[in-house]
C-alpha cells in the first residue's frame, strides 16, 4: 500500500514540474504566434515577385 503513496507523490511532482515549465514557456513568449513564422518565407517570395514585375 505504501508503494501507491510513493507513486502518487512522484506523479504529482512530475506534473508540477511540467506545469512550471509550461508557465515559464508562456511567459517567455514561446506560444505567441506560431503560424506566421512557418509561412513567412512563402509570403516574402510573392512580395519579391510582385516588386520585380513593376
Amino acid at each position: 500500500m505504501s508503494v501507491i503513496y510513493v507513486l502518487l507523490a512522484i506523479s504529482i511532482a512530475v506534473a508540477v514540474v511540467f506545469f512550471i515549465a509550461f508557465i515559464i514557456a508562456v511567459k517567455k513568449g514561446q506560444y505567441d504566434d506560431s503560424y506566421t513564422h512557418s509561412v513567412r518565407m512563402l509570403f516574402e517570395d510573392e512580395i519579391i515577385k510582385e516588386k520585380s514585375k513593376k
